[in-house]
């Protein structure tokens, strides 16, 4: 009895491309994307995610620009599935307004971190400079630092 696979794997199908195998690629659109059904034969085969459920892709280009990359560049479409990403939000509904938002605020952060790091470097480069001179002396740090410990201790009512 012949078992014919009602999937494939992206191996096996970067395995029949090279082996030559004439194959018929078909994208069919779905709610918030698009499968891909590879035809060889009489055999038709869901292109599966390494889990075994369908591949989707979220948009059209990346599954063109995949399909491409195998070598493979005819295909059929099937928009009939299809159902945009934002097509069943509701009025209002701000969720891909916060996605750039948070990338925004991202960005933001990055360069705020990238700034920071700079000016920390400059501050260490300056102050390892041959030439930097302390903007207090030692000796009066301490003194400044046993001041204010005897200054706490008094406060909590306690002597040396």
């Amino acid at each position: 009895m012949l078992v014919i696979e009602t999937t494939i794997t992206h191996g096996t199908l970067r395995s029949l491309v090279a082996a030559g195998t004439a194959l018929g690629a078909e994208v069919v659109g779905a709610v918030d994307g698009w499968t891909v059904v590879i035809h060889h034969g009489r055999v038709s085969q869901t292109l599966t995610a390494q889990r075994g459920e369908p591949r989707s892709f979220r948009k059209f280009e990346t599954v063109v620009a995949y399909l491409k990359t195998l070598g493979i560049t005819e295909l059929r479409v099937k928009t009939a599935g299809f159902v945009p990403a934002d097509a069943g939000r509701k009025p209002g509904d701000k969720r891909g307004e916060l996605a750039s938002e948070r990338m925004k605020r991202a960005h933001e952060a990055a360069a705020h971190d990238k700034w920071f790091r700079e000016q920390v470097e400059q501050a260490l480069a300056e102050a390892d400079a041959p030439d930097a001179e302390p903007s207090i002396p030692h000796a009066e740090v301490k003194k400044r630092m046993a001041a204010r410990r005897a200054e706490l201790l008094t406060r909590m009512g306690r002597d040396r």
